[in-house]
C-alpha cells in the first residue's frame, strides 16, 4: 500500500468515528429531549423553589364609641391540584367529577355542568397542578364549597387549594372615608388614617415557600406558611359615628342648597382636642358631591372675618381698646384703596358692636393707628400664639400657614397688608387651625393640637395611648379671654349669626366669616368667588365642642352667617339634643306628679329621643346602646347591657325583636314562647356560651 492510500484509509477511519459520535450524541439528545424529557422537566421544576411573602391582615379601625370603621376580611382565590394525594386514582376521580361539576355549576352560576365537567377532566388529563376554579371567595363561601364532592375527601387531599387575600372594607361606606383613608400600590405612603398609622395596621408579613411547577406556576411546597404572618394592631379613633354621620349629610345639604362648589365641617372636643368629625364634600357635578380632598386639613385660604378674633385679642392684650372704646363703621381709607363694610353705614359703635356686627372697616383701623407704626408688634402676637406654625397632625397632608412679617416677606405693602391682615386678609390658614385657635378660647387659653387617634391595640390590649399637644399653655390673661368670651356670645344674641344661628335653649359662641377668594393666578377680578364661614363653641356658659363650618364659592347669597351659618346650627342642635350631659337645667324626671314611665329594654338610643321629646331625664347609662330596667323604691331606673362576644346577654324585659337581635349576634339559636316582653331565659345571663346553642326565651 503506497503512502497515499495509507493516508486516505486514516482520513476516511477518523471520519467515520466523528460521524458515529455525532449520531450517538444526536440519539442521546434525542432520548434526554423526548424519551424522558418530563422526568427531567419536573426534577428542575422541582429544584426551582422561592420565598414569597405572605400578607397581614391589617388591623381594623374603630370609632370612638368601638363602630367598626375600616376593616379587613379574607377572600379566597380557588385553584385545584388535579394530582393532589386523594384523588390520583383515577376511578376515584371520575366517579365524583360529574357531581363536583354540577355542584359547581349551582354555586356559582356561571357555567353549565357539562362545562365544569370538561374543565376539570381536560385539567385532569393535562396533570394541572394549580388550576384556576374562582377568584373572590368569601369565607362564608368557602366553608361550603370544601363540602362538595372530591374537596371533602380532606382539607388538602381532595385537591382544593384555597389561596387566602386580605380585602379591605369600610362598613359604613362614605362615612369619613377620607379621614379613614386607604392604601394602594400608586400612593407611597398611603392617606388618611391608613397611611399615617400602616406601620402599625399593615402587620408583619410572613413567608411561604413557593416551587415552580410546570407552566411557569408557582405553588405551596408546604400547607402551612413557613414563617406565619402577624396581623396589624387596631386603631381606635376620635370619631364618633353619629357626628361624623350627621356633619356629613348636614354638610351636603348645605351644599346643594347653596349649590357651592366645596365645604368642610369640623367637630372638635374642647377639652380633649379629639377630633368628633370632619366631613369634606366636592361638587363632581350639579347636585352630587363626592370627598375628593382634604380641605379640612390641606385647604390653605384667606380665613376672612373669621380671623378678628385674633385682631380684637391682640389689641386687648395690650390695652389698645377696651370693648366699650367707641370706633366709626361703614369705611376706611388707606392709600390706595378704600375699606367698606358689607353694609356699608357710618356710625359710632363700641369696639364689642364692632366686632358683633364684623366691621371690616373698624378693625381695619383699629389694627392701623395702633400697630401701623411698629407692624411686628401685631404679628408678633400670632407668631407667639403658633398661628404660623403646622400642628404637626397625626394624619398627612396639613398644609403650611401662611402668615406674612414685615421682615420675611417681600411682598409686605407698607399701607395695605397690615389693615388687610386685620381682618383675614393676606394670609393664608387652614379650617383645622381656625378651629384650634378658637377651640383654645373655649378651653380656657390652652390651644392644644388637635388629634385623631387616642389609642392603639394589639390583641385588645393598648400599646400606645395618645394625648392633644399642647401649643400654647395660655394664649391671652383671663382677663382678655374673659372679654373675648363675652364678644363671641354677642355675635350670635345681638350680632351677625342671631337670626340664623341663635337657639334659645342654650348659648352658641361664634363668629361669621365671610372672605373673597382668589381665582389662582387670576387673582380677585377675575372672578368673584366666596368663602362663607362660620366658626364657634357650644354650650357657650360651659363649652364641650367647638366646630367650624366653610362653604366655598356658593351661588347667590355668600354671607357667612346665611350659608354657613343654618350648617352650624342643625350640627349644633343635634349634637345637644343627643346628650344628656350638656343639659344644665334638666327638671326631675318627672311629667306631673308621675315618675318618669317604664321602658322597654332594649336599644337605649330609641328610649332617649322619646324621653327627651317630653324633657324627661332618664336614669339609664347614657354609653350603652343596650339598657335592662330595674325596679327601685324611686321608680324606674335602668342599667347598662353592653354585650360581650362569648358572654349570655341579658335580654330580660326586652321586646322579642330587640332580644332576637343580641340573641343572633351571640351566634345562638332561640325558641320563642309566649307574647310580650322576655320574661325568662334558659341560659342565665353572665354564662359562658359556644356558637349554636339553642336558648330558650319565654315572653309574657
Amino acid at each position: 500500500m503506497n503512502i497515499r492510500a495509507n493516508i486516505l484509509l486514516r482520513v476516511y477511519l477518523a471520519f467515520g468515528l466523528i460521524v458515529l459520535f455525532a449520531f450517538a450524541v444526536l440519539l442521546r439528545l434525542g432520548d434526554v429531549q423526548f424519551i424522558q424529557g418530563h422526568k427531567w422537566k419536573a426534577m428542575a421544576d422541582s429544584l426551582s423553589t422561592k420565598e414569597f411573602d405572605i400578607e397581614a391582615a391589617r388591623g381594623n379601625i374603630y370609632s370612638n364609641d368601638g363602630s367598626l370603621l375600616a376593616t379587613s376580611v379574607p377572600e379566597y382565590e380557588l385553584r385545584m391540584d388535579m394530582l393532589a394525594g386523594g384523588i390520583q386514582d383515577k376511578e376515584v376521580f371520575d366517579s365524583k367529577v360529574d357531581s363536583l361539576a354540577m355542584k359547581l355549576s349551582q354555586f356559582f352560576e356561571d357555567k353549565s355542568a357539562k362545562d365544569y365537567s370538561r374543565f376539570l377532566r381536560k385539567a385532569r388529563q393535562d396533570s394541572a397542578r394549580y388550576v384556576l376554579i374562582k377568584r373572590k371567595v368569601s369565607y362564608q363561601d368557602l366553608k361550603v364549597i370544601r363540602t362538595f364532592p372530591l374537596y371533602n375527601i380532606g382539607k388538602y387531599t381532595g385537591g382544593l387549594m384555597a389561596i387566602q387575600q386580605n380585602k379591605r372594607i369600610l362598613p359604613f361606606k362614605d362615612l369619613a372615608a377620607r379621614t379613614i383613608g386607604y392604601k394602594n400600590a400608586n400612593v407611597k405612603n398611603g392617606v388618611g388614617l391608613e397611611g399615617a398609622y400602616g406601620n402599625y395596621i399593615n402587620g408583619e408579613s410572613g413567608k411561604q415557600l413557593m416551587q415552580r411547577i410546570s407552566g411557569g406556576v408557582w405553588i405551596p411546597v408546604n400547607n402551612d406558611a413557613e414563617v406565619a404572618p402577624k396581623d396589624g394592631a387596631d386603631i381606635i379613633s376620635t370619631i364618633d359615628i353619629n357626628m361624623q354621620d350627621l356633619a356629613q349629610s348636614a354638610l351636603k345639604e348645605g351644599l346643594i342648597r347653596s349649590k357651592a362648589h366645596h365645604g368642610a365641617v369640623i367637630v372638635m372636643e374642647v377639652a380633649t382636642g379629639e377630633v368628633r368629625a370632619i366631613a369634606n364634600y366636592t361638587r363632581i357635578e350639579e347636585g352630587v358631591y363626592k370627598e375628593a380632598f382634604n380641605y379640612a386639613i390641606a385647604g390653605n385660604q384667606d380665613p376672612g372675618s373669621t380671623f378678628k378674633l385674633a385682631s380684637y385679642m391682640a389689641l386687648l392684650e395690650d390695652k389698645l381698646v377696651d370693648t366699650n372704646t367707641m370706633i366709626q363703621t361703614g369705611y376706611y381709607q388707606i392709600p390706595g384703596h378704600l375699606i367698606k363694610d358689607s353694609h356699608p353705614k357710618i356710625e359710632m359703635v363700641t369696639v364689642k358692636s364692632a366686632f358683633e356686627n364684623s366691621s371690616n372697616a373698624a378693625i381695619a383701623k383699629l389694627i392701623n393707628v395702633n400697630y401701623g407704626q411698629d407692624p411686628m408688634k401685631f404679628t408678633n402676637h400670632l407668631y407667639k400664639w403658633g398661628l404660623n406654625e403646622m400642628m404637626k397632625l397625626q394624619i398627612p397632608g396639613e398644609a403650611k400657614p401662611n402668615i406674612k412679617n414685615i421682615e420675611a416677606n417681600k411682598s409686605w405693602n407698607k399701607n395695605m397688608t397690615l389693615p388687610q391682615m386685620a381682618y383675614g386678609y393676606e394670609m393664608e390658614l387652614t379650617p383645622l387651625k381656625m378651629l384650634s385657635f378658637y377651640n383654645a378660647v373655649a378651653n380656657n387659653g390652652k390651644y392644644i393640637a388637635p388629634i385623631f387617634v387616642k389609642e392603639i391595640r394589639r390583641l385588645g390590649n393598648p400599646i400606645e395611648q395618645f394625648k392633644a399637644r399642647v401649643i400654647n399653655e395660655k394664649i391671652c390673661s383671663d382677663v382678655t379671654l374673659s372679654k373675648i368670651k363675652s364678644m363671641l356670645e354677642g355675635v350670635v344674641t345681638e350680632g351677625s349669626g342671631k337670626q340664623i344661628v341663635y337657639n334659645p335653649l342654650y348659648k352658641i359662641a361664634g363668629k361669621t366669616g365671610t372672605a373673597q377668594v382668589a381665582d389662582g393666578n387670576l387673582g380677585y377680578k377675575a372672578k368673584k368667588q366666596y368663602q362663607a364661614s362660620f366658626v364657634g363653641y357650644f354650650p357657650a356658659e360651659k363649652p364641650k365642642y367647638s366646630m367650624i363650618v366653610v362653604i366655598n364659592d356658593p351661588i347667590g347669597e355668600y354671607y357667612g352667617a346665611l350659608v354657613s351659618g343654618p350648617v352650624f346650627r342643625k350640627i349644633a342642635d343635634r349634637i345637644y339634643a343627643g346628650d344628656v350631659n350638656m343639659f344644665s337645667s334638666v327638671k326631675q324626671n318627672v311629667v306631673g306628679n308621675t315618675v318618669a314611665p317604664e321602658a322597654k329594654a332594649g336599644q337605649s338610643k330609641a328610649t332617649k329621643k322619646v324621653y327627651n321629646a317630653f324633657g324627661i331625664k332618664a336614669l339609664y347609662a347614657a354609653k350603652s346602646d343596650y339598657f335592662n330596667s330595674v325596679d327601685t323604691s324611686n321608680g324606674i331606673a335602668y342599667q347598662e347591657n353592653t354585650p360581650v362576644k362569648g358572654i349570655m346577654p341579658n335580654v330580660s324585659g326586652m321586646g322579642l325583636k330587640d332580644a332576637m337581635y343580641l340573641i343572633g349576634n351571640a351566634g345562638l339559636k332561640a325558641r320563642v314562647k309566649g307574647n310580650g316582653k322576655v320574661k325568662s331565659q334558659s341560659i342565665q345571663p353572665g354564662s359562658r356560651i359556644g356558637k349554636g346553642l339553642m336558648v330558650e326565651i319565654e315572653l309574657q
